[in-house]
């Protein structure tokens, strides 16, 4: 369940006013049975915060599901730093923006580092390197990841054409209205570099933007249907209206594999531009906020998403399917059933994994989004 943001911000004179009429300690004291989560869904379900709240009796728990992740962090640097005691991202955000930029504290190393340990390949021994900053503290916590690239009804098109083939699948003239766009746009403008042999994460300027303008014009121009939504866009692959999807992968997939469709697969390209890499991982780090007022919640609620039976509610949140780093534990394993590893795709995980690299930030973001936004329009 998403709870709507009320306004928890305590300006300076409020503070001192309390202060003068001998309440500022009362009111600090208030925050040791309050937490606010700022975070993608999931962690915001009653599956999760339900048991929260029963074992820390009478705590106020609040939380707030992001749009994106450039406006979670534009959140803290606009003042919601006094209202959020944690923030749930991916990969790339907290050693690049929010820890330099003093957003983010770091986390007590003795208290969390033996969760690294039991994690699955790739974030244990060494543990996970993007949890940490360049001056080794650490700043977050993995959880849910999953390569996201595009999907296929495989009835239509084979899973072993889909990966020979890759993102070129989508400028083949004979896929012209057989496709639609999941329109993460954030996503698709890495997907369109992709496509057009770039690299979203490097400078992108002059013969690039132009490149990048033509690979997005030409995407558009052959989809069939546009829609922010991933169940109609699973539903118009399910019915036959579209053969495929630009923009998905586990994530997206998984509700219609869980309810036994099977043939509709996330796909990963078996080479790409990316040091012969076509594919990208996402992967969701928590971090304690560096709230001037802190709750001593925040970090015994991210001690708490590590016990097995959370980390399968966080994994299995409603709507949506994902593996979590916390897999590697074979308590936290012997959760899943074999459906519920059909459907997250275990059989491939660790290969499409291997043929992806780390989501990172779109360095040249203004100027493609405008390039992008246009083609969109026309």
């Amino acid at each position: 369940m998403t709870f709507t943001r009320r306004e928890f911000n305590r300006g300076v004179l409020t503070l001192a006013g309390l202060g003068a009429m001998g309440l500022g300690s009362r009111a600090l004291a208030a925050r040791t049975d309050e937490l606010n989560i700022l975070c993608w869904e999931g962690y915001n379900t009653d599956d999760v915060l339900g048991p929260f709240r029963e074992a820390h009796a009478g705590a106020t728990v609040r939380a707030e599901s992001g749009t994106s992740d450039p406006d979670m962090v534009n959140k803290l640097r606009a003042g919601e730093i006094k209202v959020w005691d944690l923030i749930n991202l991916n990969q790339p955000w907290a050693r690049a923006r929010l820890y330099p930029e003093g957003l983010i504290k770091p986390l007590e190393k003795e208290r969390f580092m033996p969760y690294f340990e039991k994690m699955a390949q790739g974030f244990a021994n060494p543990p996970y390197p993007l949890a940490f900053a360049d001056n080794g503290d650490l700043i977050g916590m993995p959880q849910r990841y999953g390569p996201f690239s595009f999907v296929v009804n495989t009835d239509k098109i084979s899973r072993e054409m889909a990966e020979d083939q890759g993102w070129k699948l989508f400028l083949d003239p004979a896929m012209k209205d057989r496709y639609g766009i999941l329109t993460y746009d954030n996503w698709n403008i890495i997907h369109m570099c992709l496509t057009g042999d770039q690299n979203p994460f490097a400078p992108l300027e002059g013969d690039g933007l132009e490149t990048f303008r033509a690979t997005a014009g030409q995407i558009f121009g052959g989809a069939k249907l546009l829609s922010d939504d991933l169940v109609a866009m699973n539903t118009a692959l399910i019915n036959g209206e579209i053969d495929a999807y630009f923009t998905g992968g586990t994530y997206t997939a998984s509700p219609a594999r869980l309810d036994g469709l099977t043939n509709i697969r996330g796909i990963t390209p078996k080479s790409g531009p990316l040091d012969g890499k076509g594919g990208v991982v996402w992967i969701e780090l928590t971090s304690a906020v560096n709230n001037p007022d802190p709750s001593p919640l925040a970090e015994d609620f991210l001690e708490f998403v590590q016990a097995p039976e959370i980390c399968k509610a966080v994994g299995f949140a409603e709507g949506t399917y994902n593996p979590v780093a916390q897999m590697g534990n074979p308590e936290v394993f012997a959760l899943w059933d074999e459906e519920e590893l059909d459907a997250i795709q275990w059989d491939s995980l660790e290969e499409e994994m291997a043929r992806s690299v780390q989501y990172d930030v779109v360095t040249s973001y203004d100027e493609l989004y405008t390039i992008y936004n246009a083609a969109k329009r026309a």
